[in-house]
């Protein structure tokens, strides 16, 4: 009786594994294809824009133009920008930067102001007084100079021989 009950079990175990497929299991159905689209917008680039820049105001036939009220100055050539503008910080008030046409009067590349006792690097003198184009800081004002970069001032320097003209306009 033993065995007809295993051989009774092994019949329904083999009918159970052999009987109809498994089903598998559920999968999600692939997601739908995508009605939208993506756009992307795009500014146009820019055309690039002329660089403006600044003519001397002088009207004189000068080697060196100093507009005071622009902060610039140009080294000119046969009335021509030959170089600048530059950047200039002048004269404060109560020691304005004088206006008019002048010559240059004479240089000196290692001064030092006999008056304030500070270094005035590549000094182009050309106004009484004292007044001369000179390296010194663009960030303040000056006691009635021209103050130009050190790479400008050597230029200037280089550039303005002794009895070159020199406008310095309002």
């Amino acid at each position: 009786m033993r065995l007809a009950l295993v051989i009774s079990a092994a019949a329904v175990l083999l009918a159970a594994c052999s009987g109809a497929p498994r089903e598998r299991a559920l999968q999600a159905p692939p997601p739908p294809p995508s009605t939208t689209t993506t756009t992307t917008t795009s500014s146009p680039t820019p055309e690039p824009q002329p660089v403006v820049v600044p003519a001397p105001p002088c009207t004189a036939a000068v080697r060196a133009c100093v507009s005071l009220s622009q902060n610039l100055a140009w080294l000119l050539k046969d009335g021509a920008v030959e170089y600048g503008p530059v950047p200039i910080t002048h004269g404060k008030p109560g020691h304005e930067t004088p206006v008019g046409t002048f010559k240059v009067a004479w240089k000196d590349a290692v001064h030092t102001s006999s008056i304030y006792g500070l270094p005035m690097p590549h000094s182009v003198f050309f106004a009484p007084g004292g007044i001369a184009f000179h390296e010194g800081p663009l960030t303040e004002p000056s006691h009635g100079c021209v103050h130009l970069s050190p790479e400008v001032a050597k230029i200037f320097f280089d550039a303005l021989p002794v009895k070159a003209g020199v406008q310095v306009v309002a």
